[in-house]
């Protein structure tokens, strides 16, 4: 017998076998993105966006906010963008590094040419970090993005959420814009800087046309606040302790309590909230001007409503009707895709034109 060539053999397999264990062990914590393909039109309607105010703009599907996107950490992205308007439009993912995808970045004159009327472009990238981003136009952001509505949320879940990320009960989508009434209906107009805002709100509604936040004793709820338009908005909340977990999407090391939140153009906090103390509570912007310009309980506003507490006959919103997904609460709950809201939906505006 070769007893060498016998303990070489037994080698070899035993060094196949250390590697098939190895890879087995490492298995839990290999992953594959998931393919994701979505479709988005940009559309010309007008919304109401406080009591005698209506806006005209480039909706997304439709509607602003445009269409909640909820995706995985690591997850493959194709978007296909149809330009349904008049004007010249992109799309960029604002907070997608766009590793490898950088023609995907949707800058025109830098990754692309603008998308232009009647014309579709497709957007393929990796979800390659989590968190509260989000997507909007690039072409003449100070009309498009500031006044327009040219906005949604793009909802990045991490592959190991933290501790307390898991205790979340309830997720609260926040995008904060501005308006300008002298150029509601006049596309190609406004957002320059001697141009002054003068209407402000939460999900393109204005106090008393946005919405309550309704919750129970031990929820745990994670606002997710958004400056999608051209002012800072500080956001401060009565009777709770926001908890700052979250800036622009990277988890902070160290969580801190904040009273007053600054929420900037383009930046995005989030904050969890322990809900420990029943009845109604206001959560509203600090800025004073926000009030629309003067009047009495207006801009981004809502109220924190808790079960059980009953409705006094002069509480503002006593017969409010109730949208339970007006935060895309609901759907955050739905699992992964893209998910849209009726009740955020335009009224189209006639072009006189073929749509695509």
């Amino acid at each position: 017998m070769d007893w060498g060539v016998n303990m070489k053999s037994f080698a070899v397999t035993m060094r196949k076998i250390l590697l098939f264990s190895f890879l087995l062990s490492m298995l839990p914590t290999l992953s594959w993105g998931a393919q994701r393909e979505f479709s988005l039109t940009i559309d010309e309607v007008s919304i109401n966006v406080a009591p005698g105010f209506n806006a005209s703009v480039f909706a997304f599907n439709g509607q602003v906010p445009g269409p909640l996107i909820h995706v995985m950490e690591g997850d493959d992205v194709t978007v296909h963008v149809t330009n349904n308007t008049t004007l010249p439009h992109t799309v960029h993912w604002h907070g997608v590094d766009q590793t490898g995808s950088w023609k995907s970045d949707g800058v025109p004159g830098v990754t692309q040419e603008a998308i232009q009327p009647g014309e579709s472009f497709t957007y393929k990238f990796k979800t390659d970090r989590p968190g509260s981003l989000w997507y909007h136009c690039h072409v003449n952001v100070w009309e498009h993005v500031a006044i327009r509505g040219m906005w949604g949320p793009l909802i990045v879940d991490p592959k190991k959420p933290s501790a307390l990320e898991k205790t979340v009960t309830k997720d609260v989508i926040m995008m904060m814009s501005t308006w300008e009434s002298p150029y509601a209906n006049l596309y190609g107009k406004g957002g320059a800087p001697s141009d002054v805002a003068d209407f402000f709100s939460v999900n393109a509604k204005s106090f008393p046309l946005s919405q309550p936040i309704r919750i129970k004793k031990g929820d745990v709820v994670r606002l997710r606040m958004y400056g999608a338009g051209d002012e800072v908005h500080e956001m401060h909340m009565h009777g709770h302790d926001q908890l700052f977990t979250h800036k622009d999407g990277y988890a902070l090391a160290n969580p801190y309590y904040m009273d007053t939140v600054p929420v900037g153009p383009g930046e995005r906090y989030d904050m969890i909230v322990q809900m420990n103390n029943p009845g109604r509570f206001i959560f509203h912007d600090h800025v004073d001007r926000h009030l629309n310009m003067g009047g009495m309980l207006g801009g981004p506003i809502t109220v924190f409503e808790y079960e059980g507490i009953p409705m006094d006959p002069w509480y503002a919103w006593k017969d409010k009707v109730y949208d339970p997904d007006f935060f895309y609460s609901e759907s955050m709950k739905k699992g992964y895709g893209m998910f849209g809201n009726v009740n955020f939906m335009g009224k189209p505006i006639e072009q006189g034109r073929r749509q695509k």
